[in-house]
Order: structure tokens, then sequence, then C-alpha cells
């Protein structure tokens, strides 16, 4: 399965998402790579900072992505891409490579304004390749407010599955990567079972 992270907007929390989808993957048995797909490379600064490899990191912030993904895949059960912001050409060699693509964004109206551009992309690629499917993901929503309500009501209009399972705002996402980790180290933390849940629904997607 080949799931990619994408948006394009910036500091939606792409590689944070796409770090710890990879390290439940993982810790559930499955071989996966994680490719980052942004030049700014933040998923391979994180891989760098471990002293032992949790799972492959590769760089490859091509647009030719779709065109080599058979080959770098065969030997792995899952994939993980970790997309660019603002990166059109990047972003439509990586919808072309994904069975998945999941759509992050703050509850705030500003990133449903700009998940519309990236399922734009998503639209256009179907076209050749109808069988991609994507979905939305509310991240960093802030614990016992109401915006992430409002969100899903906004939501609903663009006609997209959105999951069920929102990531909290936690400073334990910031602390770990610091470290080189993830919060699945600290198995019975709020921010562990967020993305064990976030996980089981990407899983149950077909």
């Amino acid at each position: 399965m080949i799931y990619a992270f994408l948006s394009q907007k910036g500091g939606v929390g792409k590689t944070t998402l796409s770090i710890h989808t990879a390290a439940e993957l993982t810790r559930r048995k499955r071989r996966v790579l994680l490719i980052d797909a942004d030049p700014q490379g933040s998923a391979l600064s994180w891989s760098n900072c471990r002293e032992d490899a949790m799972f492959i990191v590769v760089g490859m912030p091509k647009a030719t992505l779709h065109k080599e993904i058979e080959a770098i895949s065969a030997d792995y059960d899952d994939v993980v891409i970790d997309g660019p912001p603002r990166a059109a050409e990047i972003a439509k060699s990586i919808i072309l490579a994904a069975d998945l693509v999941v759509i992050p964004l703050q509850p705030s109206p500003l990133d449903v304004w700009e998940a519309t551009k990236t399922l734009d992309l998503i639209r256009e690629a179907q076209v050749f390749r109808p069988e991609i499917r994507c979905c939305l993901a509310i991240n960093r929503r802030i614990v016992n407010t109401a915006i992430g309500r409002d969100v899903r009501l906004a939501l609903r209009e663009l006609d997209v599955p959105v999951l069920k399972t929102d990531i909290g705002q936690r400073v334990a996402f910031a602390e770990s990567a610091a470290q080189g980790g993830t919060v699945i180290d600290a198995a019975d933390s709020k921010a562990a079972d967020e993305i064990k849940r976030f996980v089981n629904e990407l899983r149950r997607i077909k």
C-alpha cells in the first residue's frame, strides 16, 4: 500500500503524520519505506537524529517519482510518501504514485480553502488513474475546543471522506521529533493512542 501525505499548504503537519504512520506500521511488523519527497528534507533530518533505523527513509523530491515507485517499493509492504507544499509537478507525480492520498489540514478556514487546491490535483490525476483514493485528516486540533467540529461541517461540502480520528496539538510530537523518536515510544500516551486509531482508519480505506 502506498500512502501519500500531501497538501499545497505548508505547516499542516505532513511530515509528522508521515513519520508516525510509518512508525506505527513498522510496530505492526510491516516492512515500511518512507520517501521524503519534500526538498526541505525534514523526514531525512529526523532519521539522521536516530542511532538506529526504525525504517528506511530515502529522499526523492522528483517529478518522476510515479515512474520509479514500482522498482523502489518492491521489497516493502507499505510505502509512505511525505510530500512538499507548493510544488505542483512533484505533487502530481506523488498522486500518480499513490494508492491513498491523505490531505492533512488544521482546523481553520484557510486550511479548508487550501485543501481544495490539492483535491483539484487529485481529480486531475484520477482521469488517468481512477483507482486513486483520497481522504482528509484534521491535524493539530486544540483539545476541548469546538473548532474541529465546525471545520467538519465545512468539509462536508468537499464530498471527500474525513477521518474520524483527529490528531491533537500536543507538545509530545515536537519533543519526540527532536530526539529522532515518535510518540509511539510512549505507548500509553494519548498521542500514541490517536496515531494508532488514525492508522487503523487508513488501513480500513478500500
